[in-house]
């Protein structure tokens, strides 16, 4: 396992914390240099999900009616801004992430008087939730959400922390609903077995790869994982009023317990594009302490809408599994290329590229696919189809797949159970396309055309050329320097005229006779 930096950077981080590094707003200013930010001002809070829907950037909302706190959304809501937080092109993103994932954590404890989310202390009569900047995100939703938390909890037997991604509806000034999944759900419910509230810290705003953290199902220590998908030591501070340790450098935290209480939950916007179902009995957080940095940003995520596509959780939830198909890809292939989830499929849809070894290969990178929980259609292709490109997955469809032949489904597999197919009890399934050609077949329908690029050494006449070896046009060309390819026509009809010009019947080179 590799190092995370090394122990000077970690103790020159304790000595003196940078702790500016990896706040949310430093990346909302990078977002604001690459032109990925747009700037509202003036909007109340009423207003902000459709200013927030299908916009194709990241929107800070300031002066907010009712509300002294900025609001920023759509954060993460484009693979480019993602990929901008693990610093590198949304293309080697899954890989990034991956090699980021072996990286040994450095966790470095500072004081609350270091940490700059403790700049502002609220517990008591002073905690009002209701002043916080939170806004109705879909139309049918039971109440205004926050929805970018990212919960702190830990296991009652074991101490082992634990990271999740939580929506929370607000109650009043000092509870919320709050929906436990996962580790979150397992720690609530071995709690109570114990007779004992389960302590909570929210995180609001902080670098988008912690976010990564709550959504990826990790098995050690979360708070290490997300030191290891920063890439760097991350600095944490023990809670006000919980026994819970929560990154220093965050904007805001919600502190607080989950008891045996449980409320309600109206249908929410769900991340598959659709609603859920209401939930009757969901934990009810009682809210502690409420802790931020004076200038802080309030972050809301988009979850659902008719443009997934510029979700901020579809985003993520597509990046996780990216992720876990590449860890499984590179065990069941030799050549792994690429692999795309695509954000409109809403995590159920892989696309995957390799360079096949053989004709069994297609067949294991789709057997890995499966093997990851939530996909449900999985594309293999070769290496010359862009499977980022919705028109190249066409074409390789249409033109390398044939459906008796090419198309595996698997039967009695797990899908989200919020899953639209599924309702009214079907049955799960899964299926695979395999859209490679046969390995070793070589000829012109296995060629995509493209554009001449003039390729080959140069040569003083085309029959010195030929006599070096056969050549396609764009190599005759490029061999004499040929500007438009008209004088190498007229040469190639001299010597055909001679009788020496021999054409290859399935690559199309020219070359001489014998």
């Amino acid at each position: 396992m590799n190092q995370v930096g090394d122990p000077q950077s970690a103790r020159l981080l304790a000595e003196d914390p940078n702790l500016e590094r990896f706040r949310l707003r430093a990346f909302i200013d990078q977002l604001q240099a690459a032109g990925e930010l747009e700037r509202r001002s003036g909007l109340g809070l009423g207003a902000v999900a459709a200013a927030l829907e299908g916009n194709p950037k990241a929107v800070l909302f300031e002066n907010l009616k009712s509300t002294p706190h900025p609001l920023v959304g759509n954060v993460i809501g484009t693979r480019q801004r993602m990929a901008m937080a693990f610093g590198v092109d949304h293309r080697q993103m899954a890989g990034e992430i991956c090699r980021r994932l072996d990286l040994a954590p450095q966790l470095v404890e500072v004081t609350s008087e270091q940490a700059p989310v403790h700049q502002v202390v609220m517990t008591g009569a002073d905690i009002d939730l209701i002043d916080m900047p939170v806004h109705l995100q879909h139309a049918l939703d039971g109440g205004p959400f926050i929805s970018a938390g990212v919960d702190v909890t830990h296991d009652p037997e074991t101490g082992r922390p634990n990271v999740g991604c939580r929506r929370m509806m607000l109650r009043n000034r000092d509870t919320v609903h709050i929906g436990m999944t996962g580790d979150g759900r397992r720690n609530h419910a071995a709690a109570l077995k114990r007779c004992e509230r389960l302590p909570i810290a929210i995180i609001l705003g902080s670098w988008p790869t912690d976010s990564f953290t709550g959504a990826f199902c990790g098995t050690g220590d979360e708070l290490a994982l997300m030191s290891s998908l920063r890439a760097a030591p991350l600095p944490l501070v023990k809670c006000v009023t919980q026994d819970l340790r929560v990154p220093a450098d965050a904007e805001w935290v919600i502190e607080g317990y989950l008891d045996a209480e449980t409320d309600s939950e109206a249908p929410y916007g769900e991340y598959l594009g659709c609603y859920g179902v209401a939930t009757a009995a969901l934990p009810v957080m009682h809210v502690t302490a409420v802790t931020r940095r004076r200038d802080a940003l309030f972050p809301t995520v988009t979850i659902s809408g008719p443009t997934l596509e510029y979700t901020d959780t579809t985003t993520l939830l597509t990046a996780v599994q990216e992720a876990a198909t590449w860890r499984k890809l590179a065990a069941a292939v030799k050549q792994p290329v690429a692999v795309y989830s695509p954000p409109r499929a809403s995590q159920l849809e892989m696309r995957i590229a390799i360079r096949a070894q053989d004709d069994k290969e297609p067949r294991a990178a789709m057997q890995a696919a499966f093997e990851v929980t939530f996909l449900k259609n999985i594309y293999v292709v070769d290496a010359d189809i862009d499977i980022f490109s919705d028109a190249a997955m066409t074409w390789a469809m249409a033109s390398r797949f044939l459906p008796h032949r090419d198309m595996v489904v698997v039967t009695d597999v797990k899908l989200p159970y919020k899953e639209p197919s599924m309702w009214g009890g079907a049955k799960a399934s899964k299926v695979g396309f395999d859209l490679t050609r046969p390995v070793g077949r070589e000829g012109p329908l296995d060629v995509i055309p493209a554009p001449p690029t003039y390729p080959g050494a140069r040569f003083e006449s085309v029959r010195k050329a030929l006599e070096h070896g056969p050549k396609h046009f764009q190599e005759l060309m490029a061999a004499i320097g040929s500007d438009d390819g008209r004088d190498v026509t007229m040469m190639l009809d001299a010597l055909r005229k001679e009788g020496v010009l021999r054409r290859e019947l399935e690559g199309g080179r020219y070359l001489l006779a014998g």
